[in-house]
């Protein structure tokens, strides 16, 4: 990988949440719900997904079983200081999240699903963007491995002044801080795999989850969480965000996701027999 690690923990107490990223992203996204969760009481780690935080040479080099490999390995360090785990993921980031409990079903408490994205249907994607349920197709016959759809406005921000700050440093480069300024065909067709993955096994989740989603998401309708309601094993609370799009770990209401987010991993842990993290004053 051409980057240093991006990766983080911040100790808290004896519950923790793993936070993953989303595709082309970086742990940054994760950083002040995670800095929110500590506040709170929670030991946090963010997992930086393989391939990702370099070069578009370094993603091409992975696929979704190395992403996967990458929040097995993350989680196993964060259990070796809670007795409680839970996983959480903002777009992609969520889907690996329900794999996560539906490959270690004994390993976690609950899960927290930001902006859940099985398919790339929000307001924003233009009509080709909808097709890209076709790359692992054009993916096995070698179409279009040198191409990329490229992020555009609104970047998945609806707030102007943090929108200007992440498309910044994205399109200048900053791939450690603001992820790679598009989506390469191949990794997303590895993405798609991984997807279809999951959606045929979504009801071996039996654990509580917390669905946060925009109303307005520009990248995932809420289709994707009528999905999780549907398909799950498992009581699903689900919270619409009003006045955010797609990046609601860094939008206008990240405040409204880090409260709620709370409030769920305690309720998860109390009806366990445990006792709650100490939010701090």
């Amino acid at each position: 990988m051409s980057q240093a690690s991006q990766e983080f923990f911040l100790p808290g107490g004896r519950t923790g949440v793993l936070l993953i990223h989303g595709l082309t992203g970086t742990p940054n996204e994760m950083k002040r719900v995670a800095r929110d969760l500590q506040r709170a009481g929670f030991s946090v780690q963010a997992v930086q997904l393989a391939g990702h935080c370099g070069t578009e040479a370094d993603l091409l080099a992975t696929g979704w079983r190395d992403w996967f490999a990458s929040v097995e390995e993350s989680a196993e360090r964060l259990r070796q200081h809670v007795d409680h785990l839970f996983v959480g993921g903002l777009s992609m980031g969520s889907v690996l999240s329900m794999m996560y409990a539906i490959e270690h079903p004994d390993k976690v408490d609950g899960l927290a699903l930001y902006g859940t994205t099985f398919f790339y249907d929000g307001w924003a994607i233009p009509a080709t963007g909808r097709l890209a349920f076709l790359l692992p197709i054009f993916d096995r016959l070698g179409i279009g491995r040198k191409k990329m759809f490229m992020e555009t406005h609104p970047f998945g921000i609806k707030n102007e002044r943090i929108r200007r700050s992440i498309s910044g440093s994205m399109l200048g480069g900053d791939s450690a801080a603001a992820g790679l300024p598009g989506n390469p065909w191949p990794s997303l067709a590895e993405f798609y795999r991984l997807s279809r993955y999951v959606q045929r096994r979504l009801h071996e989740v039996r654990v509580p989850c917390l669905a946060v989603h925009a109303k307005e998401d520009d990248v995932a309708s809420l289709r994707n969480v009528a999905l999780i309601e549907k398909r799950v094993s498992a009581p699903v609370e689900t919270v619409v965000l009003d006045n955010s799009y797609h990046m609601v770990t860094v939008d206008q209401q990240r405040d409204v996701l880090a409260a709620r987010s709370v409030a769920f991993f305690n309720r998860v842990v109390t009806a366990s027999g445990a006792r709650p993290a100490v939010v701090a004053a």
